[in-house]
């Protein structure tokens, strides 16, 4: 799967999901104070992530991640 493959799956998810307005998921937004994502939507997200790409999130693993770029590195390095 490529990098653009999983921004525009997170991208659709998260528009559809998590109710986010398109206009303002940039790669650098920071997915707290820009996109509005709290402790409840991260419990989303991750189930959302475990079924689209195959793989178990540990929440260790993301309390770091500040920006939608870091989200998608995370993915994609999990991917491999």
């Amino acid at each position: 799967m490529t990098r653009q493959e999983i921004e525009e799956i997170v991208k659709d998810f998260l528009i559809e999901e998590i109710e986010i307005d398109e206009n303002i998921i940039l790669p650098d937004a920071l997915l707290k104070d820009d996109l509005g994502i709290d402790s409840l939507d991260f419990v989303d997200i991750v189930v959302i992530v475990e079924r689209n790409f195959g793989f178990k999130i540990k929440p260790e693993e993301i309390q770091d991640l500040k920006t939608l770029s870091q989200f998608y590195d995370y993915i994609e390095n999990k991917m491999r």
